[in-house]
Order: structure tokens, then C-alpha cells, then sequence
């Protein structure tokens, strides 16, 4: 009789316990889903377009453990505040499953001059013009042109990943950019 009472006991113990743990990894699922979609999340940083500032050398052999690791904030997004040389994570205009990280050049009513081209561009409302910082191994705006502000998923502010480069993420301003006429 006693041995069923504890056994009963037990059962009911490890019963509470795997249900109050299923419920707070249930909540704590929840709030860190909020916190990704809304305010902020992780994104890698794959290739070398944005090289130096992100990925400044390419380990084939470590892949992935090597690429950088930024903190993008989403508040910039609650009324498209953006500025000149901000970093952006958004959506390929082509393939919207594809994310790009690429910095700011010209915003809605800028100038752009295109180098390759040598023409000058002005970027419609609603749009910004996108660069890599590694030119020559960069796939953005001068291929696709301007970027619909709807497709920007929010503002890099900080690289997080590998540890030896952890640090802020600074804002720098392009020569290409022409103030409009």
C-alpha cells in the first residue's frame, strides 16, 4: 500500500514538473518570438560584399563559424527612419526568401551617380539606393537599382559574432551620393 502511494506520488511529481516546464518553455517561446518578429534579432552575414566592415576574411574551412553575426534593431521601421550610411538588412528584390545586407547611399529624392554607367540616378519616394562596401564582389543596387523601403527588415547596429569582433556597427557616407538640384 505504502509502496503504491509513492509510486502514485512520484508519478504525479514528475507529471507537475514536465508540465511546468513545457509551460515555461512555452511562455519564454513566446516572448523571445515577440522580441524577433517586433524589436530586434540575430542575422549572419554570409559572403564578402560587405568586407571590411563584416566578414573582413573569408575561412572556407570554417564556413559559418566564421561568418559574422549582427544585432538588427526593427524600431527604425515604425516610420522608415533611416539615414545616409546606415546598414540595412532587406529582402532581394528578385527572390524575396534571399536577405541582403548592404549599407545606405541615397535615400527618397537623392541623386545617385552611377560610375560604371556614368549616369545619374534619382531615387523615387518610397526607395533607397543600396552599395556593398566591397564594391567589386557586391550584387546591389547598381545591378537591381533602387530598394522599396517595404523590403528593409530593419538596421544592423552591432556585430555580435565571433567574440574578437564585437563592437558597433558605425555609419559611413559614400562619394557617389549628389544632393538633388
Amino acid at each position: 500500500m505504502c509502496r503504491c502511494i509513492l509510486g502514485e506520488i512520484s508519478n504525479m511529481a514528475a507529471h507537475n514538473f514536465l508540465w511546468s516546464l513545457t509551460k515555461n518553455c512555452f511562455t519564454f517561446g513566446l516572448i523571445g518570438l515577440t522580441v524577433s518578429d517586433r524589436y530586434a534579432s540575430i542575422v549572419p552575414v554570409r559572403g564578402s560584399s560587405m568586407s571590411p566592415t563584416f566578414n573582413p576574411t573569408t575561412d572556407s574551412f570554417m564556413g559559418s563559424l566564421s561568418d559574422d553575426h549582427v544585432l538588427m534593431e526593427k524600431f527604425c521601421l515604425q516610420k522608415y527612419k533611416f539615414s545616409h550610411g546606415d546598414v540595412i538588412v532587406f529582402c532581394s528584390p528578385s527572390n524575396h526568401k534571399e536577405k541582403h545586407v548592404k549599407r545606405i547611399i541615397g535615400l527618397p529624392g537623392d541623386w545617385i551617380g552611377t560610375p560604371m554607367t556614368n549616369d545619374v540616378v534619382k531615387v523615387p519616394n518610397g526607395h533607397c539606393w543600396v552599395e556593398g562596401d566591397n564594391p567589386s564582389s557586391s550584387l546591389d543596387s547598381r545591378s537591381f537599382g533602387p530598394i522599396p523601403l517595404g523590403l528593409v527588415k530593419g538596421r544592423v547596429t552591432h556585430i555580435l559574432w565571433p567574440p574578437q569582433r564585437v563592437r558597433h556597427v558605425e555609419r559611413k557616407n559614400h562619394q557617389n551620393r549628389h544632393s538633388p538640384s
